[in-house]
Order: structure tokens, then sequence, then C-alpha cells
């Protein structure tokens, strides 16, 4: 019995609370939802775990941001290197080539030119290229030496005591054209030079002058 002399129920708290009704108020206050205003809700500290994963992350950001800055920089000055060096070496390039097409010019435009003529000292005549050539001279049973071309006393079908005409090459003044055949030849060297440019008649080259190139195409003298 209770104290008001009343009969206690099953279901009721000596308080005189029924348990379904305390129940349901520890059901209502776990369901109930908490919200927080964000303009005035303090927010929680962060911890030191939190604190030192976050100094970490910006440290590798950092990291990061200054790599690729390098990264940009050597590629910037890599760059520039290729285009000097490039710029360089086409300068060189260009100058070495200009250069030589100014000296070849120059060869040219100086170019002595080997002829052939009658080795007469007080009247040189200028003939045929083909005379001054080893088959020519063979085919007369001559000989060529020192750039000279010799013939036998007596031509082949020719009379006793005739004079037999030897050639030699001469060589023009630097520039200056070659005689033709039958012209008197002036102000021509018989003395092969050496450090010129020498061209035959036909205007092949058969001696490079300026860089100290030679080809055997060419007599001596």
């Amino acid at each position: 019995m209770a104290d008001d002399d009343r009969p206690q129920r099953d279901d009721e708290q000596p308080n005189g609370v029924p348990e379904e009704s305390e129940a349901g108020a520890d059901e209502a206050r776990r369901g109930r939802i908490r919200y927080q205003d964000a303009e005035t809700t303090t927010p929680r500290e962060p911890t030191l775990a939190e604190k030192r994963a976050r100094i970490a992350a910006e440290k590798r950001q950092e990291e990061q941001r200054q790599a690729e800055v390098q990264a940009a920089a050597d590629k910037t000055r890599k760059r520039r290197r290729v285009m000097i060096g490039g710029g360089a070496t086409v300068g060189v390039v260009a100058l070495v080539a200009a250069m030589y097409s100014a000296s070849e010019y120059r060869n040219e435009a100086t170019a002595v030119t080997e002829f052939c003529a009658s080795n007469d000292p007080n009247n040189p005549v200028a003939q045929d290229p083909e005379k001054c050539t080893p088959e020519y001279a063979e085919s007369q049973g001559g000989y060529v030496s020192g750039g000279m071309f010799f013939m036998p006393m007596i031509l082949p079908g020719g009379m006793m005591g005739q004079p037999v005409p030897q050639y030699r090459y001469g060589y023009t003044q630097p520039g200056a054209p070659a005689p033709t055949p039958g012209q008197t030849v002036q102000g021509s060297s018989f003395t092969k030079p050496t450090d010129s440019q020498i061209k035959n008649t036909r205007g092949q080259t058969i001696q490079r002058g300026g860089f100290g190139i030679t080809n055997k195409g060419g007599s001596g003298s």
C-alpha cells in the first residue's frame, strides 16, 4: 500500500511516475537534434594532432610550389642557353662561310691561267693546248720534264737538221685572260705560281689557292 493508502500499481514508480512515461522521455531526449548557429557558435579548438597535420600539409604544398618554380626557372635557363648557343653557332658558321666565300671570290678574281706556248725565249707564241700534253709529246716521240715538253730532234717524216719546236706551259698575270693560239705572249711568266689559284684555258681549276690545296692536274715548271 502507498503512503496515501492507495493500492500501488505494478507499472508505477515509488514517486508515482509511471515507467512508461519516463521511458518515453528518454527516447525523446535521444532522438532530439541540436542545431548550431555558425554566427553564434564558438568553434572548437583543434587538437594537437590536427594542428600538426595542418602544418605538415601546408609544408608539403609550399615545397611543391617551390619545386614547380625551380623547374620552370631551369627550363627557361636551358632554353636560353640553347638559343644563345644556337645563335653563336649560326654566327660562327655564317662568318666562316662569308670568309670562305670572300676568299673564293678573291681567288677567282685573281686566278692565273695556264696556257701552252712555244719555248722561244725571244718570241714565245701561244699554241693549241693539246701540244702541251704528255700524250702529244709521246705521240711525237718526245717526253715531258719539269713542265717542259721535249720533242725529238727529227720529227717523224721531217727533214734532217730542221729545228723541232718545243713547248711548255706559261702563266698569265693574276686575273688576266690567256692569249689565243698564234698570239705573241706578253707579260706572262713560265714559272708556275705556288700560292695562286690556277685555271686552264677551259676554265677548269687545276690548282687551288689561298688554302694551300693543290692537285696534280697542272704541270710544273
